[in-house]
């Protein structure tokens, strides 16, 4: 399908661009959200006469999203999330979790269509995720997701906690293998063979003498 772009969409063109798309991309996403318009006689004269509003209004969206992006971009957020001992979560982060703690962290106005991820998050760690809070304007956020508050601090600082939490286990195998079992070393093992031999010599001396 032929369409009129309304504004720049990556790796498609900028806005008055005419451009084919698949139908369902245009049709599902484009048309509805007012992205694009299909490329008619009818609506080539629209645009046209509309052109130098449709490029002031985008301009001014782009100055308000530069405007917010100094506050929003290199911003991280925390995600507490339960999950093994190998890092897999119980779950996974989606893009709606990340719409709310940026909400939660102060920041308005990101919607999910503005959140690139390309899949959820299913282990811990930093991901760094895309915002684009304008077709011409993206920041990029930290997602922080940890176990708890301190190895949300952990992994800020650089610490692989799943690592370090492995090298804590092995230290502790290898220093409970080193460490002497008491009971197992004071165990009672049975009578030397010097007090058997002592415990045998009266039986032998009561036979030679009958």
């Amino acid at each position: 399908m032929e369409i009129i772009l309304l504004e720049r969409i990556e790796k498609l063109g900028g806005i008055g661009d005419v451009v084919t798309v698949k139908n369902g991309f245009a049709r599902n996403f484009l048309l509805p959200n007012n992205k694009a318009l299909r490329a008619n006689d009818a609506n080539r004269k629209l645009f046209e006469a509309n052109r130098d509003k449709i490029e002031a209004d985008n301009a001014e969206r782009r100055t308000d999203a530069e405007g917010r992006a100094k506050d929003i971009d290199g911003k991280q957020i925390v995600l507490i999330r339960q999950a093994s001992n190998t890092g897999q979560l119980y779950g996974s982060v989606s893009v709606r979790d990340i719409v709310d703690a940026l909400v939660e962290d102060g920041v308005a106005g990101v919607t999910k269509a503005m959140v690139e991820l390309e899949r959820p998050i299913k282990s811990l760690g930093l991901v760094d995720v895309k915002v684009k809070l304008h077709p011409e304007v993206a920041v990029t956020v930290g997602v922080n997701v940890a176990r708890s508050p301190d190895e949300a601090e952990m992994q800020k600082q650089g610490i692989d906690v799943i690592q370090a939490m492995f090298e804590e286990e092995q230290a502790e195998a290898v220093a409970s293998a080193l460490e002497p079992d008491s009971e197992d070393e004071f165990e009672d093992v049975g009578p030397a063979p010097s007090e058997i031999a002592a415990e045998e010599t009266p039986a032998a001396d009561e036979a030679e003498e009958a």
